[in-house]
């Protein structure tokens, strides 16, 4: 390994590594063309919001000089530089793979129809629909002529155009316009010979359109080129930043303008006179991440790219989710989770199972309360209904609402409102601290007792992205378990938050108080395992390890002997290969058809393995400045189970990446059959037998 002047890799540069990776999945010729759209989609989405908040929290950071390289390590400058440079070569890169899956579209015969390349039949088509739809939700905006330049939305995308007239009669002039993505639908079928499936964008339906839209100025001559801007999110300090810097920058944020711009991205072929006024317009400097980029901009809308014009061999077929042995044929799931803890991995398992053990709290007579929290919800959430219902039914229901889950703000306010007027009691968090943990616990009295059942889980509780993200739940009526649940309801409930609710707690680990210290302990001690000689083992499967203490102490469990395996999706900090210390650390990225979103934690502990689940990475925010949850695997089933998961992950030589210090991620390849480990973990689910 090359030296190094630093003891963990930037995060930042880590994040785009894996972002890359899903870039890999976009090129890739075995994935169905459908899902490599998807995937340079997701690529762009992640883009967007990387932008909006690192890179906005960065720029804010290079305004405090000396301070924040004393806090962050390295120079937020320097950094900012290095992503400019990374962000064009990938784009550069992301261009050459649309341009291959274009050309694989043509195969098929599906056209992506620009403007100047359209049948009559079809030209005919767009000026109506323009004309009867979209006209009327559009206004021009002629930038020369107003004194202070309109404010453009993050999330929209402009045509900025040249009006001129061929003879030079008229003096050419500049307008904006933007594109009604949230009223129309970015993708349009057009007419189409038999065979052939043909879709234009919406923003080419209104470039065709132009002499229409600007007939009453007397113009002949129409460019225009599709501009963004990104602006800093702004809605809260990314608190994986030293909490005694963060007052400092809120203050300094207050003077400032609201949502100011970090990227601005626009089609290289602009007119140059254009793109200079817009700049300069904007007040804009090379400092703002001045993009160029090809035709299309605001990728992200294809992830929803019509799959009705691919034929069945184009799309992929999701396998379907099946309904965990133990819950299949019971009339009353919380009977068995009485009698058993059950162990869901979504998306191979069906998440209706938690849908039902909430509608049958809802309607049992013997059913008191129930108290769960929620942090992303689907917009359509049948959570929500159940809990509603259970109102209507005479229970008490309490709901921890997280206001604050990034870019799900609005949506979670608007379930604030519906919640309370049905009369749930709503709970929004804490101030200065995301409640991020995932759990729900359901009390009902019998015969004069009280007794509970609840699930912790690792991801949220949303039916529409637990059909493609792959999570776990641990449902249970253990008491130590719900006892230490109460705990945290009560810690979230009560005004001024009193620590010791957390601290009471047996059985959970809870952040912000005992997450890191109890695993730098459980480290610790495969440590001395290791020097005594005896087998040591640790592997994590996370969405992320920055964490600097928790990767120190890996570093020396390494240095030690102790073996330790990373599944890591997303940001890793760990450099995992040491030239001095001769060790090695064996870590992995897995991305593939779904998205690898459970946190997992395995130690050997002299033969009396230990695992859990969490909703928590290895970060600072997670451990410090959120409330989260790390559940114990005790029943025997359930943790081989998550073992048996994780080293078929382990094995992947399809889909794995290796982690090396350059994170130049290189495919895992191994001798052997080829295992796909998504593929591999619906098979060993679908075909488990349980014991009752």
């Amino acid at each position: 390994m090359a030296h190094q002047t630093r003891t963990t890799i930037v995060r930042d540069i880590s994040w785009l590594s894996f972002n890359a990776r899903v870039l890999q999945e976009a090129k890739d010729a075995s994935v169905p063309l459908h899902e490599r759209i998807r995937f340079l989609g997701i690529f762009s989405n992640n883009l967007d919001e990387f932008f909006r908040v690192r890179v906005a929290t960065l720029k804010r950071m290079a305004v405090f000089g000396k301070t924040a390289r004393m806090h962050l390590e390295h120079n937020p400058v320097q950094i900012l530089e290095d992503i400019q440079q990374t962000v064009i070569r990938q784009q550069q890169e992301f261009s050459k793979i649309w341009k291959q899956i274009v050309q694989e579209l043509r195969q098929e015969k599906i056209y992506l129809r620009q403007e100047g390349h359209l049948t009559r039949r079809q030209q005919q088509f767009i000026l109506d629909y323009f004309n009867e739809e979209i006209r009327s939700n559009i206004i021009p905006l002629m930038i020369e002529s107003i004194p202070a330049f309109p404010h453009l939305r993050d999330k929209s995308i402009y045509l900025a155009t040249v009006l001129a007239k061929k003879d030079q009669s008229v003096r050419q002039a500049y307008a904006l316009i933007e594109i009604p993505t949230d009223v129309f639908p970015r993708f349009i079928l057009l007419p189409s010979q038999r065979g052939e499936r043909n879709v234009i964008l919406l923003e080419d339906v209104i470039r065709f359109c132009l002499p229409t839209l600007f007939s009453y100025f007397g113009y002949d001559q129409f460019s225009a080129h599709v501009i963004k801007v990104t602006r800093d999110a702004e809605l809260d300090i990314d608190n994986d930043i030293a909490t005694n810097l963060i007052p400092e920058m809120e203050k300094a944020l207050k003077n400032r303008k609201k949502g100011k711009p970090v990227r601005f991205i626009y089609d290289r072929n602009i007119s140059p006179h254009l793109l200079e006024y817009l700049i300069r317009r904007m007040n804009l400097t090379r400092k703002d991440n001045l993009i160029p980029g090809d035709r299309i901009h605001n990728f992200k809308d294809f992830m929803d790219f019509p799959e009705q014009v691919f034929g069945s061999g184009q799309t992929s077929a999701r396998r379907k989710s099946f309904v965990h042995p133990l819950l299949a044929n019971t009339a009353s799931i919380q009977q068995v989770i009485r009698e058993q803890d059950v162990l869901l991995s979504f998306p191979y398992h069906t998440f209706n199972s938690i849908v039902d053990l909430l509608r049958e709290a809802a309607i049992d007579p013997h059913v008191v309360s129930i108290k769960i929290t929620a942090y992303r919800l689907a917009r359509r959430s049948k959570v929500i209904n159940a809990l509603i219902n259970a109102v209507r039914n005479g229970k008490q229901v309490t709901v921890v609402l997280e206001l604050r889950a990034r870019f799900d703000e609005e949506a979670n306010l608007q379930w604030k409102t519906r919640l309370e007027e049905e009369g749930v009691r709503v709970f929004i968090g804490i101030p200065h601290m995301k409640v991020h943990a995932k759990i729900c616990v359901i009390k009902k009295r019998v015969d004069g007792k009280t007794l509970q059942y609840g699930f912790v889980s690792t991801g949220n509780l949303n039916e529409k992205t637990a059909a493609y993200y792959c999570d776990h739940c641990l449902l249970t009526a253990r008491r130590n378990i719900m006892a230490d649940i109460n705990r945290i309801f009560s810690y979230v409930e009560h005004p001024g938050h009193p620590q010791h609710y957390l601290h009471d707690c047996k059985t959970l680990l809870v952040s912000p108080y005992n997450i890191r210290k109890y695993f730098q302990k459980a480290i610790d001690k495969e440590i001395k395992a290791a020097k005594q000689g005896k087998p040591a083992l640790i592997i994590l499967k996370l969405n992320s390890l920055s964490d600097e203490k928790l990767i120190q102490k890996l570093y020396e469990a390494a240095a030690s002997g102790v073996e330790i395996r990373l599944i890591v999706r997303g940001i890793c900090c760990a450099y995992t290969q040491h030239k001095k210390q001769e060790y090695n650390i064996h870590a992995v990225s897995i991305v593939d058809e779904y998205l690898e979103h459970s946190r997992i934690f395995y130690f050997h502990n002299e033969g009396h393995s230990r695992c859990y689940i969490s909703s928590a990475d290895w970060m600072v925010r997670n451990l410090d400045h959120r409330v989260e949850v790390v559940v114990p695997v005790a029943h025997p089933e359930s943790k081989q189970e998550l073992y048996d998961i994780l080293n078929t992950q382990l094995a992947d030589n399809t889909k794995a990446r290796l982690l090396d210090n350059k994170q130049q991620n290189d495919y895992f390849r191994s001798k052997g059959k080829m295992i796909r480990s998504q593929e591999d973990t619906y098979r060993l689910l679908k075909q488990k037998k349980y014991l009752l």
